[in-house]
């Protein structure tokens, strides 16, 4: 059996060698098919020898735009690197806690999580995404020819995937698979303050941390970034969650 894919990128030093090391252990842990693992970086220093390392793909980002993820694009050009078949990307700072072999046999179309804040407007959410290698090449070839007519209208790169290959030519991952830490495990709210997250959704494969807090942070008890105005306080914050390491290491 051809091994599977799995990619994560680490650019700039905002995350460190140890996220990547982590991802790595967590994988190992929760698949059963033989798997490559490939991290696309500029810095290698510190990652795990078990860890292929590929360079940054060559990619122009938005000038304009904080969001650095449009870099993902570069992943539905028609070759990567040495690769075949069925690559699944994972975000550095998701939280693997059970098996993920159904990521891979779940669609024959690009499979992705729809964002939970915004259900029902064709907009993914690109922490975890599955696709077969050279499926989706207009999404690179599309940003590279019509560059403006794609900023301007998507402010994001989930929002350019999912929009732009149709509702009828993805699917979404099943709900339950991949949840959000901020929206599925905190209490919600004032409560924030004053209640630890204890509930880990039911059937939840993948957890993501997307934005603030990051896994480290939640498992110390801080949010990771300062907190303005000072009202957003109240349900800004996290106490410590400790059963996070019992998954991220």
């Amino acid at each position: 059996m051809e091994p599977v894919n799995i990619v994560c990128m680490k650019w700039g030093t905002l995350y460190g060698p140890e996220y990547v090391n982590i991802l790595y252990n967590m994988v190992k842990r929760n698949i059963t098919l033989p798997f490559r693992f490939i991290c696309m970086t500029e810095i290698p220093d510190d990652i795990l020898p078990e860890v292929e390392i590929a360079p940054l793909p060559v990619f122009a980002n938005p000038e304009s735009r904080h969001c650095q993820a449009w870099r993902k694009l570069a992943l539905f050009d028609r070759q990567v690197l040495d690769l075949k078949g069925k690559l699944l990307f994972l975000d550095l700072d998701v939280v693997i806690v059970d098996n993920i072999d159904c990521f891979f046999s779940f669609s024959n179309k690009l499979a992705i999580i729809e964002n939970w804040s915004q259900k029902g407007r064709l907009i993914g959410q690109s922490s975890v995404f599955c696709f077969e290698i050279g499926s989706c090449t207009r999404l690179l070839e599309k940003y590279n020819t019509r560059y403006d007519e794609v900023i301007q209208h998507n402010r994001t790169e989930q929002m350019y995937i999912t929009r732009e290959l149709g509702k009828d030519n993805f699917d979404y991952f099943p709900k339950d698979w991949c949840k959000s830490f901020k929206m599925h495990c905190l209490p919600g709210g004032f409560l924030n303050s004053f209640m630890t997250p204890t509930k880990i959704p039911e059937n939840v494969r993948i957890i993501v941390f997307h934005g603030c807090p990051n896994p480290p942070d939640a498992l110390a008890g801080v949010w990771g970034k300062p907190v303005k105005p000072w009202f957003k306080k109240i349900y800004k914050t996290v106490k410590p969650t400790k059963w996070i390491a019992d998954y991220w290491y």
